[in-house]
């Protein structure tokens, strides 16, 4: 498809632009992005590998500390990636799915059970978008509107996770 007079194709990324610059390599999750097939949810994946650094490196305040420096650079990385792809919301763009699952991971139980239960609802809110989610994702743009929808599907799958302490006698 031709894109229209006046407009430039959204680039194509591949390894060699993620790996030139800290904005794509942040955007992209360290390269995750590049994933042939459901990006969204390799960036997530590539959440668990940095909590259990960030678990083993730092004290807990720290180890959310790190986990909102990382929304704030996402931010950031997303804008300025967004603009050099000519898409700002581009799919292999993998950051805001990295920093809320870990936010996710931050506060979960540490269990393999757990862990399962917290990706699969972080993802199904994250591709499904219910309300408010979508409302956000369609309206807020830039660095911060990629990055905000997903903290809501974090929100949403910590909500999922504390009904049962909330309901128990």
């Amino acid at each position: 498809m031709v894109p229209p007079v006046g407009t430039s194709p959204a680039r194509v990324p591949d390894a060699r632009w993620v790996f030139s610059s800290p904005a794509a390599f942040i955007a992209f999750g360290g390269g995750s992005g590049l994933a042939p097939r459901a990006p969204g949810t390799a960036g997530t994946l590539a959440a668990f590998p940095l909590h259990l650094l960030f678990g083993w490196l730092l004290a807990p305040a720290l180890h959310l500390a790190a986990i909102c420096a990382l929304f704030a650079l996402g931010i950031w990385a997303c804008a300025a990636a967004g603009r050099a792809l000519g898409a700002a919301d581009h799919g292999g763009i993998v950051i805001d799915e990295v920093a809320a699952f870990l936010l996710v991971l931050w506060w979960v139980p540490a269990s393999v059970p757990a862990w399962v239960a917290a990706f699969a609802l972080f993802r199904l809110f994250d591709i499904w978008k219910p309300q408010p989610i979508r409302w956000f994702d369609r309206n807020l743009k830039g660095g911060f509107g990629v990055m905000f929808d997903d903290l809501l599907a974090a929100a949403a799958t910590l909500i999922v996770f504390a009904i049962p302490a909330i309901v128990a006698p």
